[in-house]
């Protein structure tokens, strides 16, 4: 991320949306690279590097989904939705893909810039060197892994393992909870700061994907407590 202006990707085809929004985050600091469908996002994402994504859903031709869906298969670009449509699967499938949030319109520019300050935070690059203070933060060491929070990074040995913001703060609020069973609505309330629709799968999505990333022993670490919801079930030391 750029250390003075984070670069956004806003992808909206309403200009009466996009206009005034680029000119509120220009306002706040940010550097925006506006776009009106998915394929000018898609030249937009190939030519540039970015920090964050804003993706309204509903587009013209390829929907937001589904660039959604190639953002998160090239890698772990924070992207944020805009939908028009409050009561929709769209913003369950969206977070089930791996976006970070969601917004419905209308919305609080000033709630936009709230949440988009929180996954940039999350999404901080993990080569830079930490602070005084980010080097005084906790490493957890659980099973054969470290979790170095100081740079958000995950090891298994030498192995480096990449972390999605949202799988980070997933397995971060796990490892400050050991043995302890925590409900959907939990660890919902405490990753996405939100409640659980009915049907909501967001959290079976998220943590079938962080222990494919655990490898063979993802469900033996991140055990499901029936009828109640998720447990990290190994011993973790905090160093």
């Amino acid at each position: 991320m750029s250390a003075t202006r984070p670069h956004l990707l806003l992808v909206e085809d309403e200009p009466a949306i996009r206009t005034p929004l680029v000119r509120y985050l220009e306002r706040e600091g940010y550097r925006v690279t506006p776009c009106a469908d998915a394929a000018a996002a898609r030249e937009a994402l190939a030519s540039y590097a970015l920090d964050a994504a804003i993706l309204d859903i509903m587009l013209p031709g390829e929907d937001g989904l589904s660039l959604a869906r190639s953002i998160r298969e090239g890698g772990d670009l924070p992207i944020l939705f805009l939908s028009a449509r409050a009561e929709d699967v769209d913003r369950i499938v969206g977070l089930e893909m791996g976006a970070d949030d969601y917004l419905t319109k209308p919305f609080n520019p000033r709630e936009l810039t709230a949440r988009l300050k929180a996954i940039l935070r999350r999404a901080r690059p993990r080569e830079t060197a930490p602070t005084a203070e980010e080097a005084a933060l906790p490493a957890y060491r659980f099973a054969d892994f470290t979790l170095d929070t100081a740079h958000q990074l995950l090891r298994e040995g030498d192995r480096a393992i990449e972390l999605t913001s949202g799988d980070y703060t997933l397995l971060l609020t796990l490892l400050e909870r050991p043995g302890r069973a925590l409900s959907r609505d939990q660890l919902l309330d405490l990753t996405k700061g939100r409640e659980a629709d009915p049907f909501d799968r967001a959290i079976d999505n998220a943590v079938m994907r962080l222990r494919k990333k655990l490898g063979p022993r993802g469900a033996e670490i991140i055990r499901t407590v029936h009828g109640t919801g998720y447990s990290l079930a190994v011993p973790v030391e905090k160093a």
